[in-house]
């Protein structure tokens, strides 16, 4: 399946607003909240980087993008949303608010909604919604 830029969007938000939900509670069970801001801000970094991911998709010659390529994206997106919330942001602007945890906690609540995500867009989508590989990963279509 070559994914369209608005089914990219639609997947991403699907599975982030209900299974990335999911995975986050038993994070925040004790109070904090900081998980789901995590959540929210991976939700919305993933969308512009799909922009990104697509146009990159169209230089490859089948135009479609291997697991393991998807394997290394979730990996960047790891890195490039850690470091810019965690160190720009917070400590030079010192906008504490907005992401305020720990490398080792980040990692591992980002693993699992990564994984989790990542298994169910490769497995539960194909089940689900059977035609949503023929129309460039939209569910919701004309």
């Amino acid at each position: 399946m070559t994914p369209t830029l608005i089914g990219r969007w639609q997947t991403r938000i699907l599975l982030l607003g209900t299974l990335g939900v999911l995975v986050t509670i038993p994070f925040s069970l004790n109070g904090e909240l900081v998980y789901f801001q995590v959540l929210l801000a991976i939700a919305v970094l993933g969308c512009l980087w799909d922009i990104i991911y697509n146009q990159l998709q169209t230089l490859r010659w089948d135009h479609d993008w291997p697991a393991t390529l998807q394997l290394g994206a979730g990996i960047w997106e790891a890195f490039f949303f850690y470091v810019p919330f965690r160190f720009l942001i917070n400590n030079i602007l010192n906008i504490g608010w907005l992401i305020d945890i720990p490398l080792d906690k980040f990692l591992f609540h980002y693993a699992c909604i990564w994984l989790t995500v990542f298994t169910a867009s490769q497995t539960l989508m194909r089940i689900i919604f059977p035609r949503w590989r023929f129309h460039g990963g939209e569910w919701l279509h004309k």
